[in-house]
Formats: C-alpha cells, structure tokens, sequence
C-alpha cells in the first residue's frame, strides 16, 4: 500500500482492499485474485476484469468475463477463474444488471487537459453510481482538481503518476486507487498513455423522473408531455427510490 492524506494506492490483491462503509456513500472495496469470490445481497456490485478469465455466476445465469469487460451485479452472485477484477460493491443500492466492453482506446466524451472519458455503466437515476473509462494521453500534465465524492479506479494499460500535494503515486497496470472527498490530485503521463475505470459513489447527471427521453419526446398536442402536469404519473406502485436487494 502507499498512502498519502487524500489517497490510496494498491495492488490488485485478493479481499477487502478498503472499506468505506462509514462515508456517505457506503461502498466496499474489493479484489479477486484466483479462488472464489462471494458477493452478498444488499448491495450492487460493479466489476471490473483486468486480466484472464473471471466467471460471474448468479441465479439467473453464468458469463465468461474477459479483460476490459466490465459488469453491475445487484445482489447475490460469485466469482470464479484464475483471472484478476476489481469489484466495488454500493451497499444499500438496487442497481440494474448489466454487462459490457471490451473497453474502447479512446473516451466518446471530451474532459480536460485533451483527456477523454465514456459512461460505461450511467446512473439509472440522476444521483445514481455509475462507472467511468478515462483516457490520458501521452504527455499530458492534467489540471490539478478535486471531486465532491470518493472515486476508486483501476488502471487498464499505460503507465503515469497521480500527483497529490503530499505524495507521488507511480500508476502502473493492475494497480488500484483510492481518492478521497475533496482530495487535490492530478495525473501525469510520459511516453505511455493511461488508460483508467473509475467508479463514481453518486452523479449529477442522467435520466430523472422530470427529464428523461420517453417523457419529453413524448408530444400532446405539439407539447411534451414533460410540460403537462395534468397526465403525469405521480407515483410508480411498489417502487421505492434506492431499495436494498432481497432475494
């Protein structure tokens, strides 16, 4: 481990890496390694495959996950196989199952500093988790900034360094890191570009019950259906806004 105030940094290693279960996002850190790995109900995991095989098993079904493929598991499922992922499992949280990549070289969305980003996994719900790829490219010194909530990342390919006001974090494959609330950082890179999945606690961005595509393309009399409040539904039977997962 190496460590500064506002960040963490590991190797991908078997178990509970960190454990963040008093912020105010629980979430719970964890790697697989080999063996098997359980993943309980009451939470949604978000996994990430860095190298080999994992095999994702739940109630439903069984899949063969391969490097750059990434997945959210609400609920009761386990990981097998030789292979290397990162899970970060949000407790509380019913998410949707869903199952992606390989990742693509380039971010779909402009950043800063000529990196480049893509929602691998969008929030359901603005406020929702969602995951993240950041691309950076070689020579780049990124604007030192902070985010509002914890973001946990692993590095895919390339090498560079996350540069903190106390510490410098060499970023290397297969490496795992932790930034804190408000913790200042930037990255840096050389010759190699990186490329990073990030998991992101909440959002502040994607579909709500006022803004979404379904409501507001949807056209009464020339006018949305978003600007009727009249024929709105009100309230969805038996949906709670963040149920915990039971089986």
């Amino acid at each position: 481990m190496c460590a500064s105030p506002g960040a963490e940094w590991f190797l991908l290693d078997r178990g509970s890496i960190v454990d963040l279960r008093d912020g105010p996002h629980p979430t719970l850190v964890l790697g697989h390694a080999g063996g098997e790995t359980e993943l309980p109900d009451g939470s949604t995991h978000f996994i990430v495959v860095y190298d080999g095989v994992v095999n994702l098993t739940m109630a439903f079904g069984s899949y063969a996950m391969r490097p750059g493929q990434h997945a959210a598991i609400p609920g009761r499922a386990s990981l097998s196989g030789s292979g290397h992922a990162l899970i970060v499992s949000r407790l509380g949280y019913l998410g949707m199952f869903t199952l992606g990549g390989p990742i693509e070289p380039l971010g779909r969305l402009k950043y800063i500093d000529g990196c480049s980003d893509t929602v691998l996994i969008g929030p359901i719900l603005r406020g929702d988790p969602c995951l993240n790829m950041l691309h950076v490219p070689p020579a780049v010194d990124q604007t030192e900034h902070t985010h509002p909530s914890v973001r946990v990342g692993i590095v895919i390919s390339g090498n560079g360094r996350c540069v903190t006001p106390d510490h410098t974090l060499s970023l290397v494959p297969g490496g795992v890191f932790v930034l804190h609330p408000d913790a200042p950082h930037s990255f840096h890179t050389d010759v190699s570009p990186l490329q990073i999945v990030v998991y992101h606690p909440d959002s502040d961005t994607g579909p709500s019950h006022d803004d979404h595509p379904m409501l507001n393309r949807s056209i009464v009399g020339g006018r949305s259906a978003a600007d009727l409040p009249n024929i709105r539904t009100t309230q969805i039977p038996g949906r709670a806004r963040q149920p915990v997962v039971t089986h």
